[in-house]
């Protein structure tokens, strides 16, 4: 893999992109409480989900997926390999986590991995999809769903013969949701974590 001054700029632009907080725009323009606010405190679909308003909280996850999926689709449409995929990936990722726009305390990544996930292999995206809402509807917790999901990603990319690459971007991302999920291991293991009803 060589680094060219396009792919660095690609990478930055991804990670600019991905600091754009989706939850903390939309809130201002419906006129809704910060979702730092609420619940975990971080800028998210599911706080967004905590303030009731739903078309609210479907807006968020949309907004934050295509920050993942948008840059990917350009990169594809450049023509760029896959291992700089990967990288105009994780910095999408890296920059919902830590924004430089509001410094650098951000989201948990999870649906701008799915994003991201939808550009880079959609067999991915798919199994994420499956393991999270399977998991969600029978614990009813948003969190434990992320983190089970997210951690069968390196497992399936294994198993699916996918690209070194792939594979080990998988690996980082979800080493990184699950450090930013650290907050939430500590409530599901003191029973303080809160649910979510995902039945409506």
């Amino acid at each position: 893999m060589a680094l060219t001054i396009s792919h660095v700029i690609g990478i930055l632009l991804s990670y600019l992109v991905g600091s754009i907080s989706s939850s903390i725009i939309i809130a201002r323009i419906m006129n809704l409480p910060d979702p730092r606010s609420l619940g975990s405190g971080n800028p998210g679909a599911t706080n967004m989900l905590r303030t009731g308003n739903k078309k609210a909280a479907l807006i968020t996850l949309f907004g934050d997926l295509l920050k993942g999926l948008i840059p990917l689709l350009i990169a594809r449409w450049l023509d760029v390999e896959t291992s700089i995929l990967c990288l105009i990936g994780l910095a999408a990722v890296i920059g919902h986590m830590y924004p430089v726009y509001y410094r650098f305390a951000g989201g948990k990544g999870v649906a701008t991995t799915l994003g991201v996930l939808l550009g880079l292999q959609w067999q991915l995206a798919l199994i994420w999809i499956a393991a999270w809402l399977f998991t969600a509807k029978i614990s009813g917790y948003s969190s434990l769903a992320a983190l089970i999901a997210i951690t069968l990603l390196p497992f399936a990319s294994y198993l699916l013969n996918l690209p070194h690459s792939i594979t080990i971007t998988c690996v980082i991302v979800a080493a990184l949701v699950v450090w930013r999920h650290r907050s939430n291991i500590n409530n599901l293991l003191s029973g303080k974590e809160s649910k979510i009803n995902i039945k409506d």
